[in-house]
C-alpha cells in the first residue's frame, strides 16, 4: 500500500484496479484503497473510493457487498451534497438502478423493502429532474421477476414511452432487456430483431454483446437457426469466459451445449469455473447456474452415464448421478427462498421448467474439441443389435435364410447376420446338428472373411466343407480368398504361389463346366487383388512387370464377367472392381485422365448394381484425380456422390474424410461459408471416430482458416485455439502449426487481444526461422512487432521490427524494410527517452534512403512505380512525425523549425506522388492537404489556400463522375473524393479567415 500519498495517486490506483480482472482480488484492493482514501481527509476522495468499491462489487461474485458502500454514499449525499462533484452526483443517482436489481438478486431482502426502494428511486429522480425511463425500467425488472405479467407489460410500455436521458441505461443494455422480455413471451423473432443492433456491433458496452449473445442461443435454436446459434456460442462464450460477474450468461452457454448434444463441451465449461458452484454473492445467478447443472447431469444420466465422473463443487469427487440430485436440490432450495420472499411459486416453476427441458437439437457440431470428458459419449443412434438370448431370436432356418439373402446381394449387414447364425447354431446343438456341410462351409467362410488376415485357417476349413458338400468351385474360391488374406498379412509371394495352382484348376474346372462363372470370377479376382498388393506396396514407380501382371489379371476378370452379370449383383461387383483396378493402374502410371474415367465407370457400375456404398471409395479417388487435373467441379460432384452413396453405411472416419475433401474443394471455388460447413462436419465425425487429435485437428485447422477468410474472427479464434494443442509437426507438419498460429494471431489482433496475438505470431516466427525460405519468417516477425506495439510494449516491438528489417533486407524486399524502419521511427517517438525524437528522425531518414536506393536500382517499370509511391508515403509520414515531435517542444522557435521541416517533407511527398500520376491521386491530395494545414500552423494563409484550391481542382470533374474510377467501383471511389473535397473546403475557409466549423 505504498504510493497513495495524495488524491492523484489514489485516482491512478483506482484506475489501475478497474483494469484488473473481475474477482475477489480486485474487490480486496478496492477495500484497501478506501482505507487509504479515508486517511487523506478529503471528502471527495472518500466518495470516489466508495463509488469505485461499489462498482467492483457489482461486477463480481460478491455483489451482495455493494449495499454497504451505497448506503454510506447516500448518507453523505443527504448530509453534504456539496462534497460531490458533478460526476459523482450523477454516478450516485446512476447506481440506484444497481441497487434495485441487486435487491431482487438477494432473497433475504423483503419484497416490501424493494418496493419502498423503487419508490425512493422515483422520488429522488423526480427531484433531480430525470426522466421516468430508468424508474419504469427498474419497475419492469421487479414485475418480471415476480411473474406479474400485467404489471411488467405496463412498466415495459412506460419505459419505452419515457424520454431517454442521462440516467437511461446504454442502448445495448436496454435492447438486451427488451429482447429478453420478447423472448420470455415466446416472441423469438421479435427478440432477435431488437437484439440485431447489438449483435452487429452498432451498440456495445462492457457487458454487451456478451449478454445478448448468451440470451440469443435458445431463441435461435427454437427458430431453427442452428448455424447462427453455433456462431453466437463461439463468439459469446469467448467474451464471458474471463468475466466472473457473468455467471448467468455462462449458464446460458452450458445450457446451450446440454440441449444440442454437446454434453462433453458443457462438462468442459463447468470444469473451467469451479467457483460458480459455490459463490453465493448473487443467489439468483447461482440458481440459474445450478438449474443448468441439473439439466446437464440429467442428460448424462439419460445417456447411461450416471456413473461418469464430472466436475462439481470442490471438496469431493462427483458422478453425474450424484451431482444431478445435488444440483436439483440446491436450485429448488434457492428458488424456494425467492418464492417465500415473493409470495408465489413463480421462481420455482421457472427453475423446474429449465431443469426439465427437452433437447433442442439432437446433434449440433460446434467445431471445437472437448478435452476434459473422461469418456466419450455414446453414439446417439446405436447400431441394431442381434440379441445373444437365442430364445428371443428368430429360429436358425430364418437366420440362415436372412444371412444368405444379405450376402447374395452384398448388403452391409451380411457379416453380422452370419455371426448371428453361428451363435444360434452353437447355442442350439440339436438344431446345429441339422446344418448341412454347405451350411457349415458358409458359416466358416464368412467368419474367415470377418477376421481378415487372421482368417486363413478358417478359409481352409470352409474349403474342406465346400468340397464335402460337392461344390469344388466354391472350395477353390475359398482357398483363393485364404491366399488373399496371406497377401494382406504381408506374404505376397506366398499368396501368389498359393493362388497360381488354384487359378489353373478353376480355369480347367470352368472349361469342363464343373463350376460356374461366379466361382471362377472369385478365384480370378482373388488373384488380381494379390497382384494389386504388389502395386500398392511399391515405393515410388511401380515395376513394369508388376503393373503389367496386375493389369492382365484385372482385364481377365473383366473379360470373364462382362456381359454375363445380368441380375447377379456379385458379378456386377466383380466387373466394377476390375475397372477400379485398371483405374488405379492408370493413375499410378501417370495417366490421371484415364484413371479418372475408369474410376467414374467403376463407381457407376456399383451404383447401377444397387451397391452405392461400394462406389464411395472410388468416387473419393475420382475426386482426387479430378482435383489434380484442375477439374474442381468434377471433384465436387464426385465427393457429393460419395457422401450420398455412402449414406448411413459410411463409417465416421470415412464421412470425416469426405467432408474434409469437399470443404477443400468448395473452398478453392471461393465458397468459404459452405467450405466451413464441411470442415465443421469433418471435425465432428473425426471426433466420433476417435480421430480427434489427428484428423479432427486438421479439420479444425481448416475450419478456422475458412472462418478467417469470412472475417468471423471470434469464432475462428475459438476453433483455432481448440485445434492448436493437437496440431503437431509430427502429425500434420510444421507448416500446419505455423499456419494455425498465424491465423490465430490475425484473429486475436482483430479482436484487440494484441499481447496474445504477439505471442502466437512470435511462436510461429520461431518455427519458420528454421525454414530455408525466409519470407514467412520475415512476415511473421513484422506482424509480431505490430502486435507488440499495439500491446503497449515499445521496446519489444522495436526489437521485433529490427529483426524483421534484417530479414527483409536479406530477402531483397525494400517494401518490408522501409515499413519496418518507419514503424520503428514512430515507436522511438513514443518513448520517454529524451533521445526519442532524434532517434525517430534518424530511422525515418533511413527509410527514405532505403526506398530511394531501391527505386534507383529497380529494373522493372512497374516495380519502380510502386517504389516511387512507397517513397511518397515515407515522406508523408516523415512530415507527420516531425510535426508530432515538434508539437511537444516548449521552445516556440524549435516548434516553428520542426513545422517548417515537416512542411518540406509534405511538399516532397506531393511532388513524388505527382510523378506517379493518376494512380496516386488520393495520396497526392492527402499530402497537399497535410501541407496546407502545416502552412496554416505557420501563419501562411495564402499558401494554405493554394493547397486547398489545388485539391479542389484535382477533383473538379468528380461531380460528373469522370476521372475517379469506373461504374463498378464508383461507390468505393466516391468516398475518398467526398472526404478530400470536404477537407479542402474546410482548409480554404480557415485560410481565408472563416475559421473551422
Amino acid at each position: 500500500m505504498t504510493g497513495i500519498g495524495d488524491f492523484d495517486s489514489l485516482r491512478r490506483a483506482m484506475a489501475e484496479n478497474s483494469e484488473e480482472p473481475e474477482g475477489p482480488a480486485r474487490n480486496a484492493r478496492a477495500e484497501q484503497l478506501l482505507a487509504e482514501a479515508e486517511k487523506l481527509n478529503i471528502p471527495l476522495a472518500v466518495i470516489e473510493a466508495l463509488a469505485h468499491q461499489l462498482k467492483v462489487y457489482n461486477y463480481s461474485s460478491e455483489k451482495a457487498k455493494m449495499f454497504v458502500p451505497f448506503a454510506r454514499l447516500l448518507r453523505m449525499w443527504d448530509e453534504r451534497p456539496e462534497d460531490f462533484d458533478e460526476y459523482e452526483a450523477h454516478s450516485l443517482h446512476w447506481v440506484f438502478k444497481w441497487m434495485t436489481s441487486g435487491m431482487l438478486d438477494q432473497p433475504h431482502i423483503p419484497l416490501a423493502s424493494i418496493e419502498k426502494w423503487l419508490g425512493e428511486m422515483e422520488h429522488r429522480y423526480r427531484l433531480a429532474g430525470y426522466s421516468e425511463r430508468a424508474v419504469r425500467s427498474a419497475e419492469f425488472s421487479v414485475a418480471a421477476h415476480l411473474g406479474d405479467v400485467e404489471r411488467a407489460q405496463r412498466a415495459y410500455s412506460g419505459w419505452l414511452a419515457a424520454d431517454r436521458d442521462s440516467m437511461a441505461d446504454c442502448h445495448a443494455c436496454e435492447l438486451h432487456r427488451q429482447g429478453w422480455w420478447q423472448s420470455e413471451r415466446g416472441r423469438y423473432a421479435e427478440a432477435l430483431q431488437l437484439w440485431r443492433p447489438v449483435l452487429e456491433g452498432e451498440f456495445t458496452c462492457a457487458h454487451e454483446p456478451h449478454s445478448v449473445l448468451a440470451s440469443s442461443l435458445a431463441p435461435l435454436l427454437r427458430l431453427g437457426r442452428a448455424d447462427d446459434a453455433r456462431a453466437h456460442h463461439l463468439r459469446g462464450f469467448r467474451l464471458v469466459r474471463a468475466m466472473e460477474s457473468m455467471r448467468g450468461a455462462y449458464a446460458d452457454h452450458v445450457e446451450f451445449c446440454a440441449l444440442t448434444g454437446n454434453e462433453a463441451r458443457a462438462l468442459e465449461l463447468l470444469a473451467e469455473r469451479p467457483a460458480y458452484f459455490t459463490d453465493d454473492g448473487n443467489p439468483r445467478s447461482r440458481l440459474d447456474f445450478m438449474a443448468v447443472v441439473a439439466l446437464l447431469m440429467d442428460r448424462l444420466c439419460a445417456l447411461g452415464l450416471a456413473g461418469q465422473q464430472v466436475p462439481g463443487p470442490a471438496g469431493r469427487a462427483w458422478t453425474a448421478g450424484e451431482l444431478a440430485g445435488h444440483a436439483r436440490e440446491e436450485a429448488l432450495t434457492l428458488a424456494a427462498r425467492f418464492d417465500e420472499r415473493n409470495g408465489n411459486a413463480y421462481v420455482s416453476e421457472r427453475a423446474r421448467a429449465r431443469m426439465d427441458q427437452a433437447a433442442l437439437a439432437e446433434r449440433l457440431p460446434l467445431g471445437v474439441r472437448s478435452v476434459r470428458t473422461p469418456a466419450r459419449l455414446p453414439d446417439r443412434q446405436p447400431a441394431a443389435h442381434v440379441p445373444d438370448d437365442t430364445s428371443a431370436a428368430p429360429g436358425l432356418p430364418a437366420l440362415l435364410a436372412e444371412a444368405r439373402r444379405l450376402s447374395e446381394t452384398l448388403r452391409p449387414k451380411a457379416m453380422e447376420a452370419w455371426a448371428a447364425v453361428a451363435r444360434a447354431a452353437e447355442a442350439d446343438e440339436a438344431r446345429g446338428a441339422l446344418l448341412t456341410a454347405y451350411d457349415r462351409a458358409e458359416i466358416a467362410d464368412h467368419e474367415a472373411m470377418a477376421r481378415g488376415p487372421e482368417g486363413a485357417e478358417l478359409f481352409e476349413r470352409a474349403a474342406v466343407l465346400y468340397a464335402e458338400a460337392g461344390d469344388a468351385g466354391e472350395a477353390l474360391a475359398a482357398r483363393a480368398r485364404g491366399a488373399y488374406v496371406r497377401a494382406l498379412a504381408g506374404d505376397v509371394d506366398g499368396a501368389l504361389e498359393a493362388v497360381a495352382g488354384l487359378y489353373d484348376r478353376i480355369l480347367a474346372l470352368y472349361a469342363d463346366e464343373g463350376t460356374g462363372v461366379r466361382q471362377t470370377a472369385s478365384v480370378l479376382m482373388s488373384r488380381a487383388r494379390i497382384l494389386m498388393r504388389r502395386v500398392h506396396e511399391a515405393e515410388g514407380e511401380v515395376a513394369a512387370a508388376d503393373a503389367g501382371a496386375a493389369e492382365a489379371a484385372a482385364r481377365e476378370v473383366l473379360a470373364l464377367v462382362d456381359g454375363r452379370a445380368g441380375e447377379d449383383v456379385r458379378l456386377a461387383a466383380r466387373r466394377a472392381e476390375s475397372l477400379a483396378m485398371l483405374a488405379e493402374l492408370a493413375a499410378r502410371g501417370g495417366d490421371a485422365r484415364a484413371g479418372a474415367e475408369l474410376f467414374a465407370s467403376a463407381a457407376d457400375g456399383f451404383a447401377g448394381a444397387g451397391l452405392p456404398w461400394f462406389a464411395v471409395e472410388y468416387e473419393a479417388r475420382l475426386a482426387q484425380l479430378a482435383h489434380h487435373l484442375g477439374d474442381l467441379a468434377g471433384a465436387e460432384r464426385a465427393l457429393r456422390a460419395a457422401l450420398e452413396h455412402g449414406g448411413e453405411h459410411l463409417e465416421p472416419v470415412g464421412r470425416a474424410q469426405l467432408h474434409l475433401q469437399l470443404g477443400e474443394v468448395v473452398g478453392h471455388l471461393g465458397r468459404d461459408e459452405e467450405a466451413a460447413g464441411h470442415a465443421l462436419e469433418a471435425a465432428h465425425w473425426a471426433d466420433e471416430a476417435g480421430e480427434g487429435p489427428a484428423l479432427g485437428a486438421w479439420a479444425r485447422h481448416q475450419l478456422g482458416g475458412f472462418l478467417v477468410r469470412q472475417g468471423r474472427w471470434a469464432e475462428a479464434a475459438e476453433v483455432l485455439e481448440s485445434a492448436l494443442p493437437d496440431v503437431t509437426a509430427e502429425t500434420h507438419g510444421d507448416g500446419a502449426v505455423v499456419q494455425t498460429l498465424w491465423w490465430l494471431g490475425d484473429c486475436l489482433s482483430e479482436l484487440g487481444e494484441h499481447r496474445e496475438a504477439a505471442d502466437r505470431r512470435l511462436r510461429a516466427a520461431e518455427i519458420a526461422r528454421h525454414w530455408p525460405e525466409q519470407q514467412d519468417h520475415a512476415t511473421l516477425a513484422h506482424l509480431a512487432a505490430e502486435s507488440l506495439g499495439q500491446a503497449g510494449l515499445p521496446e519489444e516491438a522495436d526489437r521485433a521490427y529490427a529483426r524483421a528489417g534484417e530479414l527483409w533486407s536479406a530477402l531483397g524486399n525494400p517494401y518490408g524494410l522501409v515499413r519496418s524502419l518507419r514503424a520503428r521511427a514512430w515507436l522511438a517517438l513514443r518513448t520517454d527517452d529524451g533521445d526519442g525524437p532524434s532517434a525517430a528522425r534518424a530511422l525515418m531518414t533511413g527509410a527514405v534512403e532505403a526506398c530511394t536506393a531501391a527505386r534507383e536500382a529497380a529494373e522493372d517499370d512497374e516495380d519502380r512505380q510502386r517504389l516511387t509511391a512507397e517513397l511518397g508515403h515515407t515522406h508523408r509520414q516523415f512530415a507527420d512525425l516531425l510535426a508530432r515531435a515538434g508539437a511537444d517542444d516548449p521552445d516556440e522557435d524549435a516548434v516553428r523549425a520542426a513545422l517548417t521541416e515537416a512542411l518540406g517533407q509534405a511538399r516532397t511527398a506531393v511532388e513524388v506522388f505527382a510523378s506517379v500520376g493518376e494512380p496516386a491521386l488520393h495520396s497526392r491530395t492527402g499530402a497537399q492537404l497535410a501541407a496546407g494545414w502545416l502552412e496554416t500552423d505557420l501563419g501562411r494563409s495564402a499558401e494554405a489556400a493554394a493547397h486547398a484550391r489545388a485539391v479542389l481542382a484535382a477533383y473538379a470533374d468528380a461531380e460528373t463522375g469522370t476521372g475517379t474510377g469506373d461504374a463498378e467501383t464508383g461507390d468505393a471511389e466516391e468516398e475518398p473524393v467526398r472526404a478530400r473535397r470536404a477537407e479542402a473546403e474546410q482548409l480554404l475557409r480557415v485560410a481565408e479567415g472563416g475559421g473551422e466549423d
